[in-house]
């Protein structure tokens, strides 16, 4: 096997402490950069490589994100990966290219140069993909090349000549299939010998003046059929599929109805499991009221925290199954042609297909979506994205949504057997925060964020089936995100809603809770919300909700815990006994509209570069979801009358 040379292990701060551990700056852990174009399997490499040993974090001063993981190798020794964004050149246009850029170069503050460079490369369009391999072997790195894809390779009948490419770039080159796991070895043999490799002098390779994009295509050519590469015949599969689905009007109504399917399926599949939660939250609250001393402790313990947590965590298998959908959807490559259609529709509202994947990511969470804006190179089409991007329904709605579905709408069939009233409701209120975001794009885009239409370019992926292991790393991750907020920010609001809901102490004795310092919130707000259908105690709810929109649930949870209500009736029936069907709907309406999450303003702020649009954004989200709300009230009011 040859092997490209160069570079010197470099002192210095480590990445992301939490993962890495302390050493000497002279002895630090080895680290390898990963890095790829898009869609070439870097991260199911990585996760591979690393299994759950791995974690998400922000480079120093930037949002952009990096996932930093260890690897064992054979003799016992660890190696730390780092999965870079994916690029095409060196020659940045996004700031997620800029920082993979800075990194490579050791210009990323805070952050060592790599020791070395794992470069993935899809060996089905090798042609296009090795110009890539220009700049990176220029860094003088120790560079493992890997040829992805090499199942598809063969079965498309392509060929290369492994031998004779790793001659040509005077480099060790591998075909491997991330997927399945074949060609792992080597990746094990590279890491094993990095440490060697590091201190020895840089290869000896003509390249191409990396600036001139044609003879880098030149190079990339002529190396390719030096190797005696064979491009594979395009798949079959994927073109017939292409056909149906890309097609104008048969590829819309083919995504409308996965989109139905996937929400019947979310009901439907998760409520056995969500019942079961329940039930096991409600006689584990039981049996500690049993077994402990009637005190303040056991009333904060089940009432405060318990009734919290648990009123949310129920939630969890309806979250974890519309990940498995979107993470289905994603490994088999159906969403880069959701981004093609979406490029259509979004064109007539001023925006054009990237900003399709930031607000697909935003049904997921709003603070990865508007850090992934960065792939938008027009910075007023960026801004507008941001702008719109909390208003598509993350799963943080979830938990409200159906907690008053579950209340308010009678489980009825409709469509024959195939869809639910209460399905049909939750994917009424995506539509609907779907289209206040699209026809509020329209409106900056004509107005304040003027420009002009910018071009859309998008390699789409052959058609794979997804692998349990990706997807299974993907539901255990979102899952340890979900637990870890109720276990902080929902903890922590119980905690403080409990206490001042028992405060202020009249003869030693707690007050009602309507007389507390929590009532005393909710009757200072219930003016305001009163026309929209809300009392006081869903008032409290609102505010606890600013730090994060599932707070709600658990803040509703500890409420009617006190009042002892959430025990002997159900969540459900507390909230449908406080709360007419008219204000069940205003409060869905207010939740699909209100920016309730000071998490994503922080980000925006950062992402913006101060306060000016943060502030425009939460101005106008609650304008919307007041009005919204307060129109919704009256209708459903007038049509009950």
């Amino acid at each position: 096997m040859s092997s490209c040379h160069g570079g010197t292990p470099r002192a210095g701060l480590l990445p992301n402490p939490s993962i890495l551990p302390p050493a000497p700056a002279a002895d630090r852990p080895i680290i390898v950069a990963i890095v790829g174009p898009p869609n070439s399997g870097k991260s199911t490499l990585f996760n591979r490589l690393t299994g759950l040993r791995q974690k998400v974090a922000n480079f120093p001063g930037v949002t952009v994100e990096h996932r930093m993981g260890k690897a064992r190798l054979k003799d016992q020794q660890e190696v730390f990966l780092v999965d870079l964004p994916g690029i095409y050149s060196l020659h940045p246009r996004a700031e997620d290219e800029q920082i993979t850029h800075d990194v490579l170069k050791g210009q990323q503050a805070d952050f060592p140069k790599p020791d070395a460079v794992v470069l993935i490369l899809d060996v089905t369009n090798l042609g296009r993909n090795l110009v890539l391999a220009a700049p990176i072997l220029s860094l003088g790195l120790p560079t493992l090349i890997l040829l992805n894809m090499a199942d598809d390779l063969e079965l498309r009948g392509g060929k290369v000549d492994v031998a004779a490419l790793a001659a040509e770039l005077n480099c060790p080159v591998a075909l491997i299939s991330a997927t399945k796991g074949t060609g792992i070895d080597r990746i094990q043999q590279f890491l094993l010998g990095t440490a060697v490799r590091l201190n020895a002098p840089p290869p000896k390779i003509e390249l191409p003046v990396l600036q001139d994009v044609p003879k880098c295509r030149q190079w990339a050519a002529k190396v390719g059929t030096r190797a005696s590469y064979k491009a594979p015949a395009p798949p079959l599969w994927t073109r017939r599929l292409d056909a149906v689905f890309l097609h104008p009007v048969a590829g819309p109504l083919i995504f409308a109805g996965i989109v139905v399917a996937v929400f019947q399926s979310i009901f439907s599949w998760a409520q056995p499991l969500m019942n079961g939660l329940q039930q096991a939250v409600l006689w584990s609250g039981r049996w500690m009221t049993s077994v402990l001393p009637d005190s303040a402790w056991r009333s904060l313990l089940i009432d405060g925290v318990w009734s919290g947590l648990g009123a949310v965590v129920v939630f969890l298998p309806q979250i974890l199954l519309l990940f498995l959908f979107i993470g289905i959807l994603e490994d088999s490559g159906y969403l880069a042609r959701a981004a093609l259609i979406a490029d259509r529709t979004m064109a007539k509202f001023g925006l054009q297909g990237k900003s399709f994947i930031p607000l697909l990511s935003a049904y997921a969470c709003a603070v990865p979506a508007v850090m992934a804006t960065r792939v938008i190179e027009n910075k007023r089409d960026r801004t507008a994205t941001i702008m719109i991007a909390p208003l598509m329904t993350c799963s943080a709605r979830l938990p409200i949504y159906t907690l008053l579905i579950a209340a308010f709408v009678p489980n009825v069939r409709i469509l024959g057997n195939f869809f639910s009233l209460p399905a049909a409701t939750m994917l009424g209120l995506y539509v609907l925060g779907f289209i206040a975001a699209v026809f509020t794009a329209r409106l900056l885009k004509s107005t304040i964020l003027q420009s002009g239409r910018s071009s859309f370019i998008l390699e789409m992926p052959p058609y794979r089936w997804p692998t349990l292991r990706s997807l299974s790393l993907r539901l255990i991750d979102r899952a340890k995100v979900f637990l870890r907020r109720a276990g902080t920010v929902i903890l922590g609001v119980a905690v403080v809603l409990w206490i001042v809901a028992h405060l202020p102490l009249h003869d030693g004795k707690a007050p009602t809770l309507e007389h507390s310092y929590a009532g005393a919130i909710g009757k200072a707000i219930e003016p305001a919300i009163k026309p929209l259908g809300f009392n006081w105690k869903i008032g409290i709810g609102l505010i606890t909700s600013l730090a994060a929109r599932e707070v709600i649930v658990g803040t509703l949870g500890t409420i009617y815990g006190i009042e002892g209500d959430e025990q002997s009736k159900g969540l459900q029936a507390a909230v449908h006994h406080d709360l007419s069907t008219a204000g069940a709907i205003a409060l869905l309406v207010f939740f699909a509209f209100a920016m309730q999450c000071f998490s994503t303003l922080a980000v925006v702020k950062r992402e913006t570069g101060g306060w000016k649009w943060p502030i425009f954004q939460f101005s106008y989200m609650l304008a919307l979801a007041y009005c919204g709300s307060w129109l919704a009230f009256h209708i459903a009011n007038y049509f009950a009358g």
